[in-house]
């Protein structure tokens, strides 16, 4: 992944360090306002707080799921390359020294391990943050 990745990445780490807080904090307040019997409109939003989260895992998994199948792909087709690179023949090398291959290596893996980070974050991100947004509004 690129900067960007990683820049967004730390902007939705943030972002979301400030909204779960404020999430946690209002819909336990309205639990224990809500005490043994609860409203309708509590019992919905109760609800919706658990199935939320239910989604926001699958989502994440699936796009987790989808991150490394792809990282896989193309780690698979990069040792793919440099195994059959010694076999050109030409006069002198084409092929990097192992030095670069193994740093080029580590940043595929890197950018690898930062897009399954950000493929994680991504659908909790977008559900804390509507959330703190819509509870912020009730108030």
């Amino acid at each position: 992944m690129k900067q960007r990745t990683a820049n967004r990445l730390a902007l939705q780490s943030f972002e979301l360090a400030f909204a779960v807080p404020q999430v946690i904090g209002h819909r336990t307040a309205r639990m224990l306002a809500a005490g043994n019997a609860p409203s309708i409109a509590d019992q919905r939003e109760f609800l919706r707080m658990g199935s939320e989260k239910v989604e926001a895992f699958a989502e994440a998994w699936t796009a987790m799921s989808v991150q490394v199948f792809n990282a896989n792909q193309q780690l698979m087709l990069a040792m793919l390359r440099s195994w059959w690179t010694p076999w050109i023949a030409l006069p002198f090398p084409p092929w990097p020294t192992p030095r670069h291959t193994a740093r080029a290596a580590q940043r595929r893996l890197q950018h690898a391990g930062m897009g399954l980070l950000a493929a994680a974050v991504a659908p909790v991100h977008k559900r804390a943050i509507a959330n703190a947004k819509r509870l912020h509004r009730r108030r």
